[in-house]
């Protein structure tokens, strides 16, 4: 079987922005989930068995703790923000398995789950459904990778060795090094990311990369600059890490059965209704806020 763990937060996105806006009869936003649960009832017309969508129910997770500048909801279109909680409701009336996470992210819940059914020997892939870089830590070999749904690539472990320079183990020392603006963290001065990939090719993790570049004997630019900022904010640089490595040890699921599609709950025909009524209409132009 193939296992399909879904990143409900970016398709939320991706239809929020990509859709004219559609509103129900109480005047509430509803475009961006009518297309998620189109799109989605769209992979198991296609032959998709197992499906399990994970949400951030609330933005803000233990990271915000560790560092000031993490992502939070502000700046979220009032619009997009208040659809979360309609697509957990409408995708579970659908019959599908969500998972909205609260203190954890959805990226440590797609991260838990693929590390989970990976283990089930019946499993023949787990298929990520997200292009967010971080969850590239979690594809091993060609049994856990990475799918971008809107550009239909699929990334196993060589796909992400050839678009990040990097094995898919050290893609959290990676992050740490070159920042994610997208969390909210700016990485090392002066580590892009073509120094970063050269040294983690040949060192693996931030503790193996000695503090004298001398003994790094790899082809990148200003190597002394370079050791010298990670000797000065190896912490930070750690932390940063810690921010980048994703969860792996939530329990979701007991038993990959209960991932299985088993159709739509009674209650779906009528909010499936409400949702195909809703008028469509121009939405006035916002900032798109890239996760």
């Amino acid at each position: 079987m193939e296992i399909y763990l879904v990143d409900g937060t970016y398709e939320l996105f991706r239809h929020y922005y990509a859709l004219p806006s559609a509103r129900d009869e109480d005047g509430r936003e509803v475009a961006a989930v009518r297309g998620v649960l189109a799109s989605l009832l769209g992979m198991i017309k296609e032959g998709a068995t197992h499906i399990a969508v994970a949400t951030d129910h609330v933005i803000e997770s233990f990271r915000n703790d560790l560092w000031p500048g993490y992502k939070t909801g502000e700046g979220i279109e009032p619009d997009l923000l208040a659809q979360f909680p309609l697509l957990e409701e409408v995708l579970s009336t659908a019959g599908l398995v969500v998972w909205p996470m609260v203190e954890f992210e959805a990226d440590d819940a797609l991260a838990a789950a693929a590390v989970a059914a990976a283990r089930d020997a019946r499993v023949e892939r787990v298929i990520i459904c997200t292009p967010d870089k971080d969850l590239a830590q979690c594809v091993r070999g060609t049994r856990i990778v990475q799918l971008n749904r809107r550009t239909r690539v699929t990334l196993d472990e060589s796909g992400v060795i050839k678009k990040f320079g990097v094995s898919p183990v050290s893609i959290p020392d990676y992050l740490a090094l070159v920042g994610d603006s997208a969390d909210g963290y700016p990485g090392l001065p002066g580590w892009g990311a073509k120094s970063s990939a050269a040294v983690l090719a040949a060192f693996v993790h931030l503790e193996s990369i000695p503090s004298d570049a001398r003994e790094w004997r790899v082809n990148a630019a200003n190597a002394s600059a370079l050791a010298a900022t990670l000797c000065r904010e190896r912490e930070r640089a750690l932390l940063f890490r810690t921010l980048a490595t994703l969860r792996t040890d939530i329990a979701l699921f007991e038993d990959l059965d209960q991932l299985r599609w088993k159709g739509p709950t009674r209650s779906f025909d009528a909010i499936a209704a409400r949702l195909d009524a809703a008028r469509t209409e121009t939405r006035r132009s916002g900032a798109h806020r890239s996760r």
